[in-house]
């Protein structure tokens, strides 16, 4: 069956664009996704008023719906509660902030949080993920026979070449070997501001990776944007709306094929003869 999903991340609310957030919201209505999915970096800031914001935007949006936090949903500029207590807000705001999970007719998706409120490197803000969870995620999403596969998290797994700036994800390797092998056919992902898609170099070449852009004023190079997933029998399509100020218009579209769940082969009637016999 064909599945669609809106993928939406880094509002950043405290400095969202106001026309594009509330343009993305009518569209996903219009869309009627499968789907909607948030790949964190709700806030600015993770000050409780931007929160609100945010909550009152995801309120909004179409259901089911689906969340997972990203650095800037963190106690940004307080290192006490940054590092002690990094994730208090987003759970009383927004709601769980290890993982999530939705199971729908013709799709299973998991995520997790990459985001972390304090780390032993300079840059705190990169993203760090437990393998054990993601074995779990594997082992769920395996049995997800005959559906789109989706891993969801804020951080690319991976480095994006060409990107502004980097997911820099401690295990991110590991982990993305571990879902392909699995079965996972789209990691999705917010972070770099700027939209993208690119096979995976692990799963037989039909694992793929997908970035959303932004729908805050801190673009990078690309105007703010979301994008929309849809997925047939065969092909996995990816297109990146851009915000020209008054309307979103596709302007990237990336399409892949979607791999082959295997097939067994009938007996022979010699075999089917002899097995009726046992």
């Amino acid at each position: 069956m064909n599945v669609r999903l809106v993928h939406l991340s880094d509002t950043h609310f405290g400095l969202e664009d106001k026309g594009a957030v509330e343009a993305a919201l009518a569209m996903a209505h219009d869309l009627t996704p499968d789907l909607t999915l948030v790949t964190g970096d709700l806030t600015l800031a993770g000050r409780p008023a931007e929160f609100i914001a945010a909550r009152a935007w995801l309120d909004r949006l179409p259901r089911p719906m689906l969340t997972t936090p990203g650095n800037h949903d963190t106690p940004y500029w307080n290192l006490a509660l940054r590092s002690l207590t990094p994730f208090n807000r987003w759970r009383r705001y927004i709601g769980a902030d290890k993982s999530a999970v939705f199971e729908g007719p013709g799709v299973a998706v998991c995520a997790l949080n990459t985001a972390r409120g304090a780390q032993l490197r300079p840059n705190w803000a990169l993203g760090a993920i437990n393998l054990s969870a993601v074995d779990a995620v594997a082992a769920r999403l395996t049995k997800a026979v005959g559906c789109l596969n989706v891993f969801a998290c804020h951080h690319p797994l991976i480095d994006v070449e060409g990107a502004p700036v980097s997911g820099g994800v401690h295990r991110g390797d590991a982990a993305t070997r571990t879902l392909c092998e699995a079965g996972v056919d789209l990691i999705l992902t917010g972070h770099l501001h700027n939209p993208f898609a690119r096979p995976l170099p692990y799963g037989g070449g039909c694992s793929y990776i997908a970035g959303a852009g932004t729908l805050s004023l801190r673009t990078r190079g690309a105007p703010a944007s979301f994008s929309v997933i849809e997925a047939t029998a065969d092909t996995l399509m990816v297109t990146a709306h851009a915000w020209t100020g008054s309307h979103f218009e596709a302007f990237r579209t990336w399409a892949f094929p979607r791999r082959k769940a295997p097939t067994l082969s009938a007996p022979s009637p010699g075999e089917a003869g002899s097995k009726s016999r046992v």
